[in-house]
């Protein structure tokens, strides 16, 4: 059954019908000004948040880098309320092998992840790089 299902429904596709408009692949020319805009907001940011509105996660971990160090400003990148975000997204998997939000630096050093910053944040790892 699945096969005829799978058959009729890519009969009605049009043969000019590309899906790499749906893809998550980043589209070359705006790979430039991605890797600027991300490689610039590490570099003049002590703390940076990659992330998206609607993440639990995220949530957790800009709750607790504000929390444990108010005095610093994070910058804050909401994946999901950009028109690049994807873009942006597929760039950070690249540099640094994570593909999921949030994707966290400290003073141009990535960190990780929600559980990742947790354990940061508890060794005492992310004090001293804001102090450094």
């Amino acid at each position: 059954m699945i096969p005829r299902f799978r058959s009729a429904l890519t009969s009605r596709i049009p043969a000019s019908f590309s899906l790499a408009w749906f893809s998550g692949a980043a589209r070359p020319a705006n790979m430039s000004s991605v890797k600027d805009i991300v490689e610039s907001t590490i570099e003049k940011n002590p703390i940076v948040i990659f992330s998206k509105s609607y993440c639990p996660f995220c949530s957790r971990a800009k709750a607790l880098l504000k929390e444990k160090f108010p005095e610093v400003e994070a910058a804050i990148l909401e994946l999901d309320e950009r028109d690049d975000g994807a873009d942006i997204q597929n760039y950070l998997a690249t540099k640094t092998n994570q593909r999921t939000v949030p994707n966290i630096f400290i003073k141009q050093q990535h960190i990780g992840g929600c559980d990742d910053t947790t354990a940061a944040v508890n060794s005492g790892k992310i004090a001293g790089l804001l102090k450094a």
